[in-house]
């Protein structure tokens, strides 16, 4: 969001001026019951002329508008472990760095943004519009750069590093640059600064376009910026002596006689002067899939950090998208279905919130995605030939170890029962219920194994809803996409099976949680693993080996819920998320730690439980640490007593083959009143952990406390003034 999960958020591209498209090939019924899906003749094709994109972007926006314009009242808008290879820095006669774990990503290699980077020999980060650089050996800060006002200190910020140069992301709109006039009443888009760190740190330029970030992923020295814009069409003030139809047809009228800069996705670049020169990507930079809406533009910008942001080789798409995936060669972006009308919903008593809200008190989510090494064993399949067990594990035969001692103050559980506003309770009774969008998610494959502008391969897509970048896996020339579809007040997931160069289907396993909802997802090799709750967690084991008949193998029923997948050795997988009643309230932090050894009999043997609490992590993978050298695990965790909410706590867990134990806590210092009150005050809460040599290194707003790895004993803080 961060992801988003901040996070929460993603994008679509294209490039090139070639056509693909991608069919599929209808079959019977599948050995789970489920229909086949004809993902239909989905392409991107570029625009003969500047002329010929204004004419077809008219015409798809014209479809698209309505008495309100683009959109209408009361609708919304639905927004891993890797190692990172070290240099060599004896050959250069540089310093070796300690040991050290990195940021949890998606796919190894493919750096993910984030508000801590190090190297082993210095910690980078970026709280509250300040980059601090931080000597690990000294413990000491070296370099600091104030970015942004004071009084923009709320605005959210991510890191990349690749050597001395940090790219600093702000995804929030508005941003003016620390000690700059501002040039217009607001600039609508993000910020990317780049910054030398090779002493001071100092400002080499900035990157800042039209419309809102969607996500990032750097290779390399290489960064991919996937940015979203919508065109900038003002539609005259609603009349009210006009009915629907007549400001329908005024809309469309205006539309119609919008020149193509409205379109055109526009962007600055300011070099370390302060010079700003103003671009706009090129009508032959933009491509369409064969049937768009013209109401969203997907823009990804190129940036070498080693050569500075002169070039970003912008191309885009007239398409949506909400969520971007990145392997070593691909970069993919997804467009979720995104408008809809609220729903009537049953009131159901102890009903669990949905997986992509997170539950107060915790911290505002950030849209994200889990990470996956690609050292990770992949676990033992069964033959090919055996059939499916013929019923779940029962969660009464696991042995379940509790790790949280009665004295610790109970936690923060968002009470979930609260129930969902019915759409009379939100839609005007004088609106018509517009009709609801195909549930369906497409996809936009591009090369990126060129320095440069991607290169479109191809564009598909599937039924329902993804729920974030981990619903996404490339293995061996195959794409698995899992996703939900809802009709109604029923839903069932499923993961499909695209060729990578088509995105044509090859297969699909479907029929898993059928009244459910997906809540996580990890996908390992050949093995999926599948988490959809309502009540309960049915944790789902599927066998991918062969991608035209994927299949479920097993399946485990227990309370609760993992919101968060994450390998743990041969056999082994780790979840979190929430324990629940039978009823599928939510009482609190669960980590439990999974036997997926028998991919037929999945069992939980160890489960840590913290009452009333919630985690960051539960939403935003970047914020779990698992270093598997001395099997730590650490997350943030907010604790609820009922009347006061506990934050700048770090749970530290460790977990072996067998059980999960606490091992204690790391707490920040508290805040200290001083003067009059901030406008937005820093907070103690623990976002990030990272290990450092022997050293665990946990990151506030406050400041970074060193403590040792065994005892957790305190070493050193770091306050950030």
């Amino acid at each position: 969001m961060r992801t988003s999960i901040r996070r929460a958020g993603a994008v679509a591209l294209a490039t090139a001026l070639l056509a693909t498209a991608c069919s599929s090939t209808k079959t019977a019924l599948d050995g789970n019951g489920s229909a086949p899906v004809d993902l239909g003749n989905v392409k991107l094709v570029s625009y003969n002329s500047c002329d010929d994109m204004l004419a077809g972007l008219r015409a798809a926006t014209a479809k698209s508008v309505g008495p309100w314009g683009l959109g209408g009242p009361q609708i919304m808008f639905a927004r891993g472990r890797a190692e990172v290879a070290v240099e060599d820095s004896t050959a250069s006669g540089k310093v070796a760095p300690p040991e050290h774990s990195t940021t949890n990503v998606h796919e190894a290699g493919v750096d993910e943004p984030d508000l801590v980077k190090t190297d082993g020999n210095r910690v980078i980060t970026v709280t509250r519009g300040v980059l601090r650089v931080v000597d690990t050996a000294t413990r000491k800060v070296t370099g600091t750069l104030k970015l942004v006002d004071p009084e923009q200190a709320w605005a959210p910020a991510d890191l990349l590093i690749s050597g001395d140069r940090a790219l600093v992301l702000f995804s929030g709109g508005g941003i003016i640059p620390f000690g700059a006039v501002a040039k217009r009443a607001a600039s609508p888009g993000p910020r990317y600064v780049l910054v030398d760190l090779s002493g001071e740190p100092k400002v080499l330029g900035s990157l800042t376009p039209n419309g809102s970030h969607v996500d990032a992923r750097m290779i390399g020295s290489t960064v991919r910026i996937v940015v979203r814009s919508q065109p900038e069409i003002e539609f005259p003030d609603t009349r009210p002596d006009l009915t629907d139809g007549e400001r329908t047809k005024r809309n469309k009228d205006v539309v119609n006689k919008a020149p193509i800069e409205a379109w055109l996705p526009k962007f600055e670049t300011t070099d370390a002067k302060g010079v700003t020169t103003n671009g706009t990507v090129k009508c032959e930079q933009i491509s369409h899939p064969t049937e768009y809406t013209g109401t969203s533009m997907l823009t990804v910008h190129s940036l070498d950090l080693s050569q500075g942001l002169t070039e970003t080789a912008p191309i885009s798409v007239a398409a949506d998208g909400d969520t971007v995936y990145g392997t070593g060669s691909s970069l993919y972006v997804t467009s979720n279905p995104h408008w809809w009308w609220p729903q009537p919903m049953p009131l159901v008593e102890d009903a669990p919130a949905d997986p992509a809200t997170p539950q107060a008190p915790q911290t505002e989510p950030t849209p994200t995605e889990p990470p996956a090494p690609s050292s990770s064993p992949t676990p033992v399949l069964p033959p090919s030939s055996s059939s499916e067990p013929s019923s779940p594990v029962a969660p009464s035969s696991e042995p379940t170890v509790s790790a949280t001692p009665s004295s610790e103050p109970t936690v923060t559980a968002t009470p979930s029962s609260e129930p969902t506003p019915s759409a009379s309770e939100t839609t005007p009774e004088a609106v018509k219920t517009p009709v609801e969008p195909p549930e369906e998610t497409e996809i936009h494959r591009f090369d990126i194994t060129a320095a440069g502008a991607p290169r479109y391969v191809a564009s598909g897509k599937v039924p329902g809803r993804l729920l974030n970048q981990y619903s996404l896996s490339e293995h061996e020339g195959h794409l698995r996409i899992a996703t939900t579809s809802t009709a109604g007040q029923s839903s069932s997931s499923a993961v499909y099976v695209l060729k990578s160069d088509t995105l044509g289907k090859v297969g699909e396993v479907g029929g898993l949680g059928n009244g459910e909802r997906i809540y996580s997802v990890r996908f390992m090799g050949p093995v999926g693993y599948v988490v959809t709750f309502k009540q309960v967690d049915p944790l789902y084991v599927l066998d991918l080996r062969d991608p035209a008949a994927p299949r479920k193998t097993g399946e485990l029923k227990i309370t609760g819920y993992s919101a968060y997948l994450h390998p743990a050795g041969d056999g082994r997988l780790i979840g979190v998320g929430q324990e629940a009643s039978e009823k599928g309230r939510t009482l609190g932090v669960q980590v439990s730690l999974f036997d997926v050894s028998d991919p037929a009999a999945p069992r939980r043997l160890s489960q840590m439980f913290q009452k009333d609490s919630g985690s960051e992590a539960e939403w935003d993978p970047h914020a779990f640490l698992y270093w598997a050298k001395t099997g730590t695990a650490v997350l943030p965790l907010n604790t609820w007593d009922g009347t006061e909410q506990t934050s700048g706590t770090a749970l530290v867990l460790t977990i072996n083959d067998s059980a999960v134990t606490r091992t204690g806590t790391i707490v920040h210092p508290g805040s200290v009143s001083t003067g009059r009150p901030r406008f937005a005050p820093s907070d103690p809460s623990i976002r990030r952990s990272i290990v450092i040599g022997d050293s665990l290194w946990t990151v506030s707003d406050r400041g970074l406390k060193v403590s040792d790895l065994g005892s957790l004993a305190d070493q050193a803080w770091i306050p950030f003034n």
